[in-house]
């Protein structure tokens, strides 16, 4: 049976007390809607990504923009009238045919693919018209309750406020989340009327609407309420945060990771990790990180889609941006690589190095205090404290090239563009302006000049000219 997933994420939020459109806040490293539309993508399975569709209204051009390259489809809702007309403002942009149709919000995320498996597959083996989701709160307060027999068969969803008595004391809410029959739904949706005090169209009506026609609606409980949260405050959206990161770790723990501390780190949902790879307490991995086998990441560092080979230690307080390191490799402590940045096997970067778009040979070393940028450095080359590779011109950017096995002195600087050829030496303190031939040796520095009695003689001034 065919299925469409809709994802109403047209509106502001205004509890956030944010300029920026609800569904575009982060948790867990994700915007929110991402969340959603991540695992609506396994409810359709095979079908196109096409087939889920999200309704945007506040800041519509930002939510498409972010969710554009999925694939994925779109309608406007100009007007907030409410979930029942931010559906219907979907109709013409949706074919079901006879098939289902799922209905989502955008700032649900930590909703499980396996949850919406489950309400697909119980709905698409039912004659039920609908199948909806509920759960049990300790508190419900807030919620509409859900009126269900023992079978589960949902006769009508009542808001608090008209609650009788008996009714308020039911703790089984409605999470809003729908797996309806698509030919029913439309049928029946124009039906729903803004007879409340807000004047808006909820689709929570169309369940007593079934029932008046003689159609069933079943519920799903789900048993674990942290699964349904919508975020409404900046506080839901940092207990979601820590949902979502704990998801994470104890995903990398399972699969082999060592992480100390797991609640001190901050780990992306796209970031792997291979066995026997160890995280210090407070590293955050974030981005499309990817880290190979036995591999340990020092505390405090930050590391922002890059690649790490097997066997790779990044030592404390490390920044790591956009760059590559093969195996072997030592980076840090306080290194910071960034910009397409590329290490060598067996390298060392050490500790306030900076590797800015470079790369850097097999067996290099840059162990101490040196600005890297714009360099193509061969393999075995050994890079002096201080060493800067002068690469801007105050208008352009130019290439500093090093071949293997060369010697770099201590607070070298090489203005660029300019060629350092294998196994030559650059004396400590030069500057380089010109090539330096292979074998080589390159001073780039006055002359030496000791003053003998000079310090005697300047007492002596000195004081003779107190005595005036």
């Amino acid at each position: 049976m065919s299925i469409c997933v809709v994802i109403l994420a047209a509106g502001l939020g205004t509890r956030m007390r944010s300029k920026r459109a609800k569904v575009l806040h982060r948790a867990g490293g994700l915007a929110l809607i991402e969340h959603v539309t991540s695992a609506a993508g396994h409810v359709i399975e095979h079908a196109s990504p096409s087939s889920i569709l999200v309704v945007t209204g506040h800041q519509a051009d930002e939510v498409e923009k972010l969710l554009a390259p999925m694939g994925l489809r779109f309608a406007r809702q100009t007007e907030q009238k409410g979930t029942g007309h931010a559906l219907a403002c979907a109709r013409d942009a949706i074919s079901t045919g006879d098939g289902l149709l799922m209905v989502l919000y955008g700032d649900t995320p930590l909703l499980s693919p396996a949850t919406l498996l489950r309400l697909r597959d119980l709905q698409a083996n039912s004659d039920a018209a609908a199948t909806l989701i509920t759960t049990t709160l300790a508190d419900p307060s807030g919620y509409g309750r859900v009126l269900a027999d023992a079978d589960r068969n949902v006769h009508a969803i009542v808001e608090e406020k008209a609650c009788t008595p008996a009714q308020r004391a039911i703790r089984v809410i409605n999470s809003g989340i729908y797996c309806f029959r698509a030919e029913l739904l439309w049928k029946h949706l124009g039906e729903i009327q803004p007879d409340n005090p807000a004047h808006e169209f909820y689709l929570t009506d169309i369940v007593a609407i079934f029932a008046r026609h003689g159609l069933r609606v079943q519920s799903m409980h789900v048993d674990d309420p942290a699964e349904l949260l919508g975020i409404n405050t900046r506080i839901e959206l940092a207990d979601a945060d820590r949902i979502l990161r704990r998801r994470k770790t104890d995903e990398l723990m399972l699969s082999g990771v060592t992480i100390e501390r797991p609640e001190t780190v901050c780990i992306d949902p796209h970031v792997r990790a291979g066995a026997d790879t160890v995280i210090e307490p407070f590293v955050r991995l974030l981005g499309s990180t990817e880290i190979g086998e036995d591999c340990r990441i020092g505390a405090g560092s930050i590391l922002e889609s890059s690649s790490l080979a097997d066997r790779v230690i990044v030592k404390p307080y490390s920044l790591i941006a956009d760059s590559r390191i093969e195996s072997g490799a030592e980076i840090g402590p306080f290194a910071r690589l960034r910009m397409g940045a590329q290490i060598g096997a067996d390298a060392r970067i050490g500790n306030f190095v900076e590797v800015k778009k470079s790369r850097i040979g097999a067996r290099a070393k840059a162990q101490h205090l040196a600005y890297l940028g714009d360099a193509a450095i061969g393999e075995r080359v050994n890079i002096g404290a201080g060493t800067i590779t002068c690469n801007f011109d105050g208008e352009h950017k130019h290439k500093t090239g090093i071949g293997d096995g060369a010697f770099i002195g201590s607070n070298s600087t090489l203005v660029a563009p300019v060629e350092i050829g294998a196994a030559s030496y650059v004396g400590a303190g030069s500057v380089i302006t010109d090539a330096v031939p292979e074998g080589a040796l390159a001073l780039g520095r006055g002359r030496q000049v000791n003053k003998e009695g000079w310090v005697a003689k300047k007492k002596s001034s000195k004081s003779r000219g107190d005595s005036k």
